[in-house]
């Protein structure tokens, strides 16, 4: 079955990892997605273990499902492959910062005048507008920017980055979004328009939903802020508890799951104590309320207990490490880990895209490309369009 967006040409002139996240996903869906790189390839290809020279494992993690075009956008040949390049596509994706874009026509006002319904896509760091436009910036910087080590410190006394590409990421999920949106759009209006991504703000809005907490209320005049920040996750006791032998991790939200919880604890004389009785007391009494949950869990091993909390219907789960992840089961269930056939890396283990759609499924269809891979392919289409717009 076809994709949502079989038919729909992407040209990615993103590198590193925000801008190849969304495009990868884009590819997913059945686009066709077009990735334009200098000839000495996205700086990605260089990281990780690698079999072939510039199949780096980093970049074969973020550009299945897409064609490399190798095109030196310094020479003006390359500008004018380019162009030709944004006027058959329906959406163009670059992170470049808007001076280097505008100099080499990939800005949105460029492209518009080569493709009036074409979707322009950018992500930067911050917005325009704003002071800090048009400054570099990568996850780090925007992890911090954004409060991630400051929560971090609040709860454990450390001031860390969260362990993995956060801001990265998550904005390129935002910006697949956003891109489908602007798609819709398109379809139901017949205009393109230009959709952009400020990484700062995008990482703001959604470190602050829960964070924002009471803070939600403005303070009349001579009062003072109310505190900002959900209290329960900055306590010492939100963290995985430990069991006889091994951590578990569990939660319970309503009055319901507490009860039950309770019941399998064996320490039903906590359904009738003031400080646990609703979910607002439970917030207040949380340090004391985890105390005496952890203390109950000691006494048996973490799969006796999960398997308890399964029957009781009780959210709960393992405190696993990455191999763990790995190997888990449910994951083999549901075919998530699949092996691809590469022409030139042998056999490589790609996770599939995790979206299900009945009629029109995300696909694996082709593994990362080599450097260039497509390049003669891509222009030769371009050059045949040419000559039977020609010929029109």
């Amino acid at each position: 079955m076809a994709g949502t967006l079989e038919g729909i040409r992407v040209v990615d002139i993103t590198t590193f990892v925000l801008g190849p996240v969304a495009t990868q996903m884009l590819g997913d869906m059945g686009a066709d997605v077009i990735k334009v790189e200098p000839p000495e390839g996205d700086p990605t290809r260089g990281i990780g273990g690698k079999k072939s020279p510039g199949m780096g494992s980093f970049f074969l993690n973020l550009n299945r499902n897409k064609r490399s075009v190798v095109i030196d956008l310094k020479s003006s040949s390359g500008r004018l492959s380019l162009q030709e390049l944004v006027a058959s596509a329906d959406v163009v994706v670059h992170n470049m910062r808007s001076g280097a874009a505008e100099r080499l026509g990939v800005d949105y006002a460029s492209c518009r005048k080569r493709n009036p319904k074409v979707v322009h896509a950018t992500a930067q760091g911050f917005g325009k507008g704003g002071r800090y436009f048009d400054r570099p910036a990568y996850d780090d910087v925007i992890q911090g920017l954004s409060g991630i080590p400051g929560i971090n410190r609040r709860m454990s006394g450390t001031t860390g980055y969260i362990p993995m590409l956060m801001a990265d990421k998550l904005c390129g999920v935002y910006l697949h979004s956003a891109v489908m949106s602007a798609l819709f759009h398109r379809e139901r209006h017949g205009v393109g328009q230009a959709v952009e991504l400020p990484m700062f703000e995008t990482m703001t809005s959604f470190n602050l939903l829960e964070h924002m907490a009471d803070h939600v209320h403005v303070p009349k005049e001579g009062e003072a802020a109310p505190p900002i920040g959900y209290g329960r996750v900055f306590s010492n006791v939100h963290r995985p508890l430990s069991t006889r032998d091994e951590p578990i991790c569990i939660i319970a939200n309503t009055d319901q799951q507490w009860n039950r919880l309770f019941e399998v604890l064996g320490k039903t004389e906590f359904r009738h104590d003031d400080r646990f009785a609703t979910i607002g007391k439970r917030m207040e009494n949380v340090a004391d309320l985890y105390d005496l949950v952890e203390s109950a869990l000691r006494e048996r091993s973490r799969e006796e207990w999960l398997i308890a909390f399964a029957a009781a219907d009780i959210p709960a789960g393992p405190a696993n490490d990455l191999q763990d992840v790995r190997g888990d089961p449910h994951l083999s269930d549901v075919d998530f880990f699949q092996i691809l056939d590469h022409d030139s890396e042998g056999q490589l283990l790609m996770m599939r895209n995790p979206l299900h759609f009945s009629e029109s499924p995300p696909s694996l269809r082709c593994g990362p490309p080599r450097l260039g891979q497509h390049t003669n392919e891509v222009l030769e289409g371009l050059r045949t369009m040419r000559v039977e717009g020609a010929r029109d």
